[in-house]
């Protein structure tokens, strides 16, 4: 089950061309879905444009996904995104995505930030290392 400390939704609107010749949404929409999360995740916590201001950028070095029920044209999927892990210099985020009460599939990403400037990784920006201790301090008083 996904901790919803530092959490984004988001509706997910299946269009005509994420569909194959079987009339589910193809595989690699899912990671399309995965990668607007995270910008959606970003956008609340650290925008973007702000992390290039700063001379850094998220990159993405893993995704993992487990298809559990097909979505179809007819589906209204709801995606969940939020943070696993959060350490120094590596992020973990989970990804739900649903319909009610069907689960559609379940996944990660792993990524850290890079440093533009050097050209090489760099730690975790502050901010949201703070906005993460913050959620989990937060998630235990609840």
């Amino acid at each position: 089950m996904i901790d919803y400390s530092m959490t984004v939704k988001m509706d997910i609107n299946v269009k005509v061309y994420d569909i194959d010749a079987m009339g589910i949404v193809s595989n690699i929409v899912y990671i399309r879905w995965f990668e607007d999360m995270r910008l959606l995740f970003l956008d609340k916590h650290y925008p973007y444009q702000e992390m290039i201001t700063a001379g850094i950028s998220p990159i993405l070095i893993k995704t993992e996904i487990n298809y559990k029920t097909p979505i179809t044209i007819h589906d209204q999927p709801i995606g969940i995104c939020t943070i696993k892990n959060l350490g120094s210099s590596k992020w973990e985020m989970e990804f739900e995505i649903r319909s009610k009460d069907i689960l559609h599939c379940k996944g990660k990403q792993i990524g850290c930030f890079y440093n533009i400037e050097k050209k090489r990784p760099s730690l975790v920006p502050e901010r949201l290392i703070e906005a993460y201790e913050k959620a989990q301090i937060e998630s235990l008083v609840e």
